[in-house]
């Protein structure tokens, strides 16, 4: 399996000039290789394919040999590959719209792929050994990232990396600089528990387990609410180009930063716990992205409760429940224990004790008419054990 590493990256005033000059030049590659199948389709109906482009690449340094011809070839290659990964996923959404409005439904129109500002393009990837080279600390503080076109930088190595490193990739974070590390390395399963587990998500609560276990949502970016609106008015205000404007940007940048690494934080701490408890842990298959899509309509037909509906779209969102699935998945699948993902449909509202359609009088608990009163959560961290196969899902201890 493959294990992602990041850390900060240290580089000299030189170094980032050059780093920002590699990132400029992926970003001219990547947006005329677009361009190329832009007006290909366009002009004659011919679809590029990455190879066709790739075999352009020796062409394309040779005419410019102080430009791209100073970079290394399978990182353009990477980049290449980038923007193929980009049209693949757009002619996924096609294929998906399209057989949903064949069904009768309502799909929105998948956005065609968007040429990159430099100012957005942040990172660029590279095989080891081919362009790129890590020198771990070895019981020192720095690390070293060597990287064609940009020079050998100080990296700040803060744990240790295992296994054979694959890849080594350059990314800038507005004013930060970060190399990850991709190791291939061999998985250690952890000893069997006997113990199993249905986990529902939610808002109000961010995670119930089937034996009964919360886990509060901790809102981190409710908290940061008002200072970011704050910074986000003086910003509006301040003059275009003006000092002023850019340390708002700055700090803005800061407390975005700080919100995100602390739900990351929360997610890897709460999914290493679920997976030090449970051999198997059964999930709903959310689709967030659908469930968070603007209620505002349009003109002829304008949505309802469309204020209600942002603000549970914000709440979704800040909960990070895509992100977690993702970090819970990669370290079930380090440790031998096992994920299975079920269809969310009424989990919450089907007595999970004889299946009859509850009545949900409050969010917090549903009324079966044969059973009683369940609390909502628990009630449906119980049905996806059930239809994992999992039994009741109530965790036993072996």
């Amino acid at each position: 399996m493959k294990r992602a590493y990041k850390f900060r990256a240290y580089p000299t005033g030189q170094q980032e000039g050059r780093a920002v000059r590699l990132l400029a030049d992926h970003c001219d590659l990547y947006n005329a290789a677009l361009q190329e199948r832009r007006e290909a389709w366009r002009m004659c109906k011919v679809s590029i394919r990455y190879g066709d482009q790739s075999a352009q690449l020796q062409e394309i340094r040779t005419d410019d040999p102080n430009g791209h011809g100073g970079h290394s070839f399978t990182a353009q290659q990477q980049t290449l590959r980038r923007l193929n990964a980009t049209f693949a996923a757009f002619f996924k959404r096609v294929e998906a719209a399209r057989r949903a409005r064949a069904r009768g439904e309502q799909a929105p129109n998948p956005g065609y792929p968007r040429f990159k500002p430099c100012q957005r393009f942040n990172q660029v990837l590279f095989v080891a050994g081919d362009g790129a080279k890590w020198e771990p600390a070895d019981g020192g503080r720095w690390a070293h990232a060597t990287f064609q076109a940009v020079g050998r930088i100080k990296v700040n190595q803060h744990r240790a990396v295992n296994g054979r490193v694959k890849t080594l990739q350059l990314k800038r974070e507005y004013r930060r600089w970060y190399v990850v590390v991709v190791a291939e390395e061999v998985a250690e399963p952890l000893l069997a528990t006997g113990r199993v587990a249905g986990v529902g998500v939610g808002v109000a609560r961010f995670l119930t387990t089937s034996d009964g276990e919360i886990v509060a949502n901790p809102r981190f970016l409710d908290k940061a609410r008002t200072r970011i609106a704050d910074l986000e008015r003086r910003k509006a205000r301040a003059k275009l180009g003006s000092g002023n404007r850019r340390r708002l940007r700055r700090q803005l940048a800061r407390q975005w930063r700080q919100v995100s690494n602390q739900r990351r934080d929360f997610h890897h701490k709460t999914a290493r716990a679920l997976v030090n408890a449970y051999d198997t842990i059964a999930l709903e298959d959310l689709r967030v992205a659908n469930m968070t899509r603007s209620a505002k309509g349009t003109v002829e037909a304008p949505g309802r409760n469309v204020a209600q509906k942002s603000g549970l779209n914000r709440s979704i969102l800040d909960a990070g429940w895509g992100q977690f699935a993702s970090i819970l998945t990669a370290k079930a699948e380090s440790a031998g224990r096992r994920v299975v993902l079920v269809n969310p449909a009424y989990t919450s509202v089907d007595c999970h004790a004889c299946g009859a359609r509850c009545a949900r009088p409050r969010q917090d608990t549903v009324v079966c008419p044969v059973c009683g009163e369940h609390d909502a959560d628990v009630n449906g961290a119980r049905n996806i054990a059930t239809r994992a196969g999992l039994g009741s899902g109530q965790a036993l201890v072996a």
